[in-house]
């Protein structure tokens, strides 16, 4: 059994970037003898397992072929005979398909350092073609600030665009799409991750409609889901598994964003119930901070910090049927203050 570190953390370790998290692969060994020796099996379609101290991933050395459509189309292999090169083979790029070893020394079959100093995404083999999930990993990576500047290999454009023509992407798990997307969105460059989608024509079927790829002004995932729903008409992730306090932090954005000073009383409370203004304070200051919201903000919060500072405890005196009519007495009482 011989253990290597593979991947992103060996990448980033060679441009001196702290590595998030470490991926092992084990070579040698069986799902057994992983066992054995105390590891975790969690690995569904292949064995992946926990060490038993780090809770960190080991992977048994495996090769993969294309058997069918979509993330469960693949035959996988992982005997004790598939060696480091035959894994890093199935790899994506080159700059990830690299390990090193327990003593430090570095294995690049693939020539992934010469990739690394020249700044270019380079695809290792024709596996890249079979999981098209890859051209939207490779969006992603541009959220990286040490990897935001690379190039990709003309070759490599060329299997990106035969992924399009494909079809391909169309068959991918939309799980696996908002996972990619979602990381995307916690990172320090969400906007370059959602200007790849669209430079590289992978906006179908996953991201119709989405046309401005700015979302940055805030830090907080929904909000910046929220900005970028803003920019595009709030058209997108109709075909996306978007969770739920993403929606919601979307619709509340869409709600406030019709808020002026002119807007009709009925229709303001309106928005005010819809949105929640009195449980959605947080998230309601949150998305003032949006340049979507430059001209009406000072008046939206305001209103809502004047409905969370008024006391309501009263309406526990109120018969039921009378309690939303009370609450909409005091949001016009409200409202006229300060139009």
């Amino acid at each position: 059994m011989k253990i290597y570190k593979v991947g992103g953390a060996v990448r980033d370790n060679l441009l001196e970037v702290k590595a998030s998290d470490n991926d092992w692969v084990v070579v040698g060994s069986s799902p057994e003898e992983m066992m054995a020796e105390g590891y975790k099996p969690i690995g569904k379609d292949f064995p992946v397992f926990l060490h038993p101290e780090t809770n960190e991933e080991y992977a048994l050395a495996r090769t993969e072929k294309k058997s069918g459509t979509g993330y469960h189309g693949f035959t996988f292999y992982f005997g004790k005979d598939v060696s480091l090169e035959d894994d890093l083979s199935r790899r994506d790029f080159t700059i990830n398909a690299i390990a090193e070893d327990k003593n430090g020394e570095i294995i690049d079959p693939f020539n992934g350092q010469e990739d690394l100093n020249n700044k270019i995404f380079k695809h290792v083999s024709n596996a890249f073609y079979e999981d098209p999930l890859r051209a939207i990993r490779l969006a992603r990576f541009y959220t990286y600030e040490h990897l935001k500047d690379f190039v990709i290999d003309d070759k490599t454009l060329d299997g990106i665009n035969r992924i399009v023509s494909s079809g391909e992407i169309k068959k991918l798990s939309p799980e696996r799409v908002w996972s990619e997307t979602a990381r995307a969105l916690n990172s320090s460059n969400p906007n370059l991750y959602f200007e790849k989608i669209i430079s590289l024509n992978l906006v179908d079927p996953f991201f119709s409609n989405l046309i401005i790829p700015n979302c940055d002004s805030h830090s907080d995932q929904e909000v910046r889901w929220s900005e970028l729903q803003i920019n595009n008409n709030f058209g997108l992730g109709k075909n996306l598994p978007i969770p739920n306090g993403f929606m919601n932090t979307s619709s509340i954005l869409k709600s406030i964003s019709k808020i002026t000073k002119n807007t009709k009383g009925e229709d303001l409370i309106s928005a005010i119930k819809s949105s929640h203004f009195i449980r959605n304070e947080k998230i309601i200051t949150k998305l003032c901070t949006l340049p979507n919201l430059k001209e009406n903000k000072d008046f939206v919060l305001k209103i809502v910090k004047e409905i969370n500072n008024t006391d309501f405890s009263f309406l526990s005196d109120v018969p039921n049927e009378k309690v939303e009519a009370e609450k909409i007495k005091i949001y016009k009482e409200i409202i006229h203050k300060y139009k």
